[in-house]
C-alpha cells in the first residue's frame, strides 16, 4: 500500500486530478449513486435549470467500467503525464489554462453535433498536441504498424471508424487540439507573432508560478520538437532528446494499442 500511495503522490497534480476525478465519477455512476442522466451535455437544462456541473461532467465520465473504460483511462493518464511531465513541465498553471481552453471550444462545437459525452474528445485532444510537440518519437499499434508520432491520432480516427464509432468525438477532439497548438505553437514563432492564449494570474498563484525564474525553458517546449533559434539539430525522441541536460522522469508504460518503440 505504501508503493501504490507513493506512486500516485508522484503523479504531477494536475494529471492526478483529473484523472482520480474521471474514475471516482465511473464508479459513482457503477455504483448507482449518480446516474448518467444527471452527468451528459445538454444546453437547455444548463440554460434553463441552471444545471452547470455538466459543462465539466460531461468531461468526466467515460461510460460503464469495462474494457472501453480502461483503455481510455490508460490513453488519458498516460498522454496527461507526458504532457505535464514534459513541455508543461513545472508550468502547471498553463495546462490547467489549455483545459479550459479546450473545454470551453469542445462545449461550444458539442451543441452543433449533439454529442453527450466529451471526455473521449479531450483525451484525443492531449494526444494530438502531445503528437505535435513530440514529432520524432516513433510508435508501435499492436505489434503490426510502425508510424511516427504525428500520425497516432489519425490511427486513432480509423480505429472509430473501423468499429462502427462516431467520429465526431475524434473530429472535435483533434480539431480543438490543432486550434492550440497553432495559438500556441505555430503563431508565436511567426513574425509579429505573439501567445494569443493568456493564463490569468490567478492560476499562476495557485500553483505558485507567479514568481519570475530564470531558468530556461525544456528543450521540448520548443514549437514543433525543433530547436527554435538556430541552436543545432532537431531533437531526438523523448529518451535522448536531452543530451547532457538533467534527465526528465521516465514516462509511464504506454498501452499496447500505440505504444512508442
Amino acid at each position: 500500500m505504501n508503493a501504490l500511495r507513493q506512486f500516485y503522490l508522484e503523479i504531477p497534480v494536475v494529471t492526478r486530478a483529473y484523472t482520480t476525478v474521471c474514475v471516482l465519477t465511473t464508479l459513482a455512476v457503477h455504483l448507482d449513486l449518480v446516474s448518467p442522466l444527471q452527468l451528459y451535455f445538454n444546453p437547455t437544462l444548463i440554460v434553463r435549470k441552471f444545471q452547470i456541473w455538466r459543462l465539466a461532467t460531461t468531461f468526466l465520465y467515460f461510460g460503464t467500467i469495462g474494457i472501453s473504460f480502461f483503455f481510455n483511462m490508460v490513453f488519458t493518464y498516460r498522454y496527461c503525464r507526458m504532457l505535464e511531465d514534459g513541455s508543461f513541465r513545472g508550468r502547471s498553471s498553463d495546462f490547467v489554462m489549455m483545459f479550459i481552453f479546450g473545454g470551453v471550444l469542445m462545449t461550444f462545437f458539442g451543441i452543433f453535433v449533439n454529442l453527450l459525452f466529451l471526455g473521449q474528445a479531450f483525451t484525443l485532444m492531449l494526444v494530438y498536441v502531445w503528437s505535435r510537440r513530440n514529432p520524432l518519437v516513433p510508435m508501435n499499434f499492436f505489434g503490426v504498424l510502425n508510424f511516427q508520432a504525428p500520425y497516432l491520432p489519425w490511427v486513432l480516427l480509423c480505429c472509430s471508424m473501423i468499429l462502427g464509432n462516431t467520429v465526431w468525438v475524434d473530429v472535435i477532439g483533434m480539431g480543438v487540439g490543432h486550434i492550440y497548438y497553432v495559438l500556441e505553437d505555430v503563431y508565436p514563432t511567426l513574425s509579429n507573432g505573439y501567445r494569443l492564449i493568456k493564463t490569468p494570474y490567478f492560476l499562476k498563484r495557485l500553483f505558485n508560478e507567479h514568481i519570475e525564474r530564470n531558468f530556461q525553458a525544456a528543450a521540448e517546449d520548443r514549437p514543433g520538437g525543433f530547436p527554435w533559434g538556430g541552436e543545432g539539430q532537431p531533437l531526438l525522441p523523448e529518451e535522448n532528446a536531452d543530451d547532457g541536460q538533467d534527465e526528465e522522469p521516465a514516462n509511464p508504460a504506454a498501452p499496447a494499442a500505440a505504444a512508442p518503440q
